[in-house]
């Protein structure tokens, strides 16, 4: 399978690296204690990225998972403090199983409205159309235009009025949620709850490769510069066989994305192929970013340095996957269901 990029996916990474080159700054979005950056937001809706998987329907592109994956990769590049992921991963699942009317509700994403989100964790009861139970880790819960929430096969879409919000902490700063479901009515998606957990673990993993490349990149600017003993850090054998091998952790991470995302694009089975990327991101890719901040010494978790917000992303996507434990569980059902 060739996973090289087409043109046009090539001309979005490109605008998509460009922008948030010039418009991303976190350090100023953690400063104000808002949930995410809405001038940023509103930047990228101004360039089509908001909506660009959005059903054209609903003003969007219309695109699918490959440049769901193109985007967020540069969004965890650049740790750019917006909700980008819900916004693809809802978008997605509206526009592959949605109706007519819940696909023009997530019109206004595409001119930077406040996006919906997903709760894929969690124990949730329904009886006639009514939810009751609880979501944990829920991205956004108290800013977004509506929840997904997946229950058994299916996925029904609870809006804020119907539902009660606990504010929990991340490690990356980003606003996640407890949301609490007490007989509240939800719009049915019908068998869509497989695909939204396969589009979040796809999500969570490109997001998390984007973020390992460019904490290599910070990491191999440091140690060519970095000088101890006269000497710079990376002639130190050791420091380049452990550089060598976050190397190798980010493209192993990377091929396992693409292959996941190729295969959903083209309507294949690729269970396996996103599990495979999500146990890159909880267990290998963390690693090597634990590298990195070793390469750093104390530099690394110093908050005026920018290595340690791509720590707490990495860790953050690992932590939302379940850990590696979870996916190596995952895998097994999967090589024992097909044989």
């Amino acid at each position: 399978m060739d996973f090289d990029l087409d043109e046009p996916q090539r001309e979005l990474r490109t605008l998509a690296a460009g922008l948030l080159d010039k418009e991303t700054d976190p350090e100023a979005h953690e400063k104000t204690g808002e949930p995410y950056d809405a001038r940023l937001w509103a930047t990228m809706a101004r360039a089509g990225l908001t909506g660009a998987c959005l059903p054209e329907e609903s003003g969007g592109a219309g695109l699918g998972p490959v440049e769901m994956a193109v985007l967020l990769r540069e969004v965890g590049a650049h740790v750019a403090p917006v909700p980008m992921l819900p916004a693809l991963v809802t978008g997605l699942t509206v526009a592959r199983h949605g109706s007519a009317a819940q696909k023009g509700r997530l019109a206004p994403v595409a001119e930077g409205g406040v996006p919906h989100t997903y709760g894929v964790g969690g124990r949730v009861a329904v009886v006639n159309g009514r939810l009751t139970g609880r979501v944990t880790g829920v991205p956004y819960a108290a800013q977004a235009a509506g929840v997904l929430v997946a229950v058994d096969d299916d996925v029904y879409v609870v809006y804020p009025e119907a539902m009660g919000v606990q504010k929990t902490p991340t490690a990356t700063g980003e606003p996640a949620g407890v949301v609490t479901l007490d007989d509240a009515p939800g719009e049915l998606i019908a068998g869509a709850a497989h695909e939204l957990g396969l589009l979040v673990r796809a999500a969570l993993a490109a997001t998390a490769s984007g973020v390992l490349a460019q904490a290599l990149k910070i990491t191999t600017d440091h140690v060519r510069t970095r000088r101890q003993f006269d000497r710079a850090l990376a002639e130190f054998q050791a420091v380049t066989m452990q550089v060598a091998d976050v190397y190798i952790a980010a493209r192993a991470l990377d091929v396992a994305v693409w292959s996941g995302v190729f295969r959903l694009a083209a309507g294949l089975d690729a269970d396996r192929d996103l599990a495979v990327a999500a146990l890159h991101t909880a267990d290998s890719a963390l690693r090597a970013l634990y590298t990195c901040q070793h390469l750093h010494g104390g530099l690394g978790l110093d908050v005026t340095y920018p290595l340690h917000r791509y720590f707490a992303w990495g860790k953050h996507a690992a932590h939302a996957l379940g850990g590696a434990e979870a996916q190596l569980d995952l895998i097994g059902d999967l090589e024992c269901s097909s044989n």
